[in-house]
């Protein structure tokens, strides 16, 4: 067992142990000292996570932002519907405010740019049960970190590229989320945007290089844009958002690919794994800030007994959930993957689902006057 797995595996025990007691004594509001298992706890946390502190005084903030965090985490898991846990995680030294400020990108005030076609499709078509993007060989790329850089609607809007470019031309590529904060005109690098800013900068741009060509950076430092440069590897026709309609989406994903949406990740901040499933009131579905790419769905088997001790079923129960490709790095969430339950609008969804038109580049024929 590598290091990193034995902290996990310790940090979860421990922590199972303490959520609970921490959860009763927040709620008393108890101000007790610390137990010493839970500094043990929140130690290797840091040492799992490389975090270090300027100074003792800020030390014991993050221990009281920790420790608070570990009570919601508890209280997220007893109100929680769907199967979801909540737990320590890569942000739980981090207030709700600084993960926000950190992860989120700003609000749509308005609708997507006018001009761009809405799309429709037919509500009564046939869809299947599941659908798994990630099964096809050379069509989902792999989970990527965006560090301080709030482009997730950049990273969202790559994704989307490429999945939708590996199941047209049967080519796998890596496009450059570089390229899309460095000559984006629309949105604000580093400092977050939309992912119809993305698709407005390949469109203006004729494309997109390689990851391979013009690597992301991570830093939050603007960059001149090197567009020029590099040999294009991808191109998109237009883009369009699909109805607000969980069934339309599913449908459209399973005949067309992978599609971004942009959802309120508030609940992300504590997710291990599992499907979330929440009440508007814990995850408001209209203030969305987090865009990720929705790779498939499929449902979750549950059995509920008839009673205590019974060896009998009463009824078994399915969970639909939604499956969507994170920018947080593989050690968050199910390897950067997560699940949102299908069929209510969990987390806003359904608010702006948007996807590219990838194809070649139409070749244009030079025009003359007639004689």
């Amino acid at each position: 067992m590598t290091r990193t797995a034995h902290l996990c595996c310790l940090l979860a025990l421990l922590v199972a142990g303490l959520a609970q007691g921490i959860g009763s004594s927040l709620r008393a509001q108890d101000p007790g000292t610390r137990p010493l298992e839970l500094k043990e706890v929140f130690r290797l946390f840091q040492i799992q996570f490389n975090r270090s502190y300027s100074n003792p005084a800020e030390q014991a903030r993050r221990l009281d932002i920790f420790t608070h965090n570990l009570a919601q985490a508890q209280r997220l898991q007893e109100e929680g519907l769907g199967t979801a846990e909540f737990g320590v995680t890569p942000f739980s030294d981090l207030t709700e405010e600084e993960f926000g400020q950190l992860y989120g990108h700003r609000r749509a005030t308005g609708g997507i740019p006018v001009g761009r076609k809405v799309g429709s499709e037919n509500q009564g078509a046939s869809t299947p049960a599941t659908c798994d993007w990630r099964k096809a060989a050379g069509i989902i790329s792999s989970i990527k970190d965006q560090k301080n850089c709030k482009c997730c609607w950049a990273m969202a809007a790559a994704g989307n590229i490429e999945s939708l470019w590996g199941i047209k031309h049967h080519q796998s590529v890596e496009v450059s989320v570089q390229e899309l904060l460095d000559c984006d005109r629309c949105g604000d690098g580093c400092s977050g945007g939309f992912v119809w800013d993305a698709f407005i900068t390949v469109l203006n741009n004729s494309g997109l290089a390689s990851e391979k060509d013009y690597p992301f950076r991570g830093d939050t430092k603007t960059h001149r844009c090197q567009a020029r440069k590099y040999k294009k590897v991808a191109w998109i026709q237009d883009f369009l958002m699909l109805p607000d309609n969980e069934q339309i989406m599913a449908h459209h994903l399973a005949t067309h690919g992978p599609i971004t949406v942009t959802i309120n990740m508030k609940l992300l901040q504590q997710y291990q794994k599992g499907v979330i499933r929440a009440k508007p009131s814990t995850c408001d579905p209209r203030q969305v800030n987090h865009s990720v790419l929705l790779v498939g769905f499929g449902r979750t088997k549950s059995v509920e007994w008839a009673e205590t001790g019974s060896s009998q079923p009463q009824s078994r129960r399915f969970t639909s959930y939604w499956i969507l490709k994170n920018s947080w790095g593989a050690d968050w969430g199910e390897v950067g993957y997560f699940r949102l339950h299908r069929g209510s609008n969990t987390c806003g969804i359904t608010k702006y689902p948007l996807t590219a038109r990838v194809d070649l580049p139409v070749k244009k024929h030079p025009v003359s006057c007639p004689p």
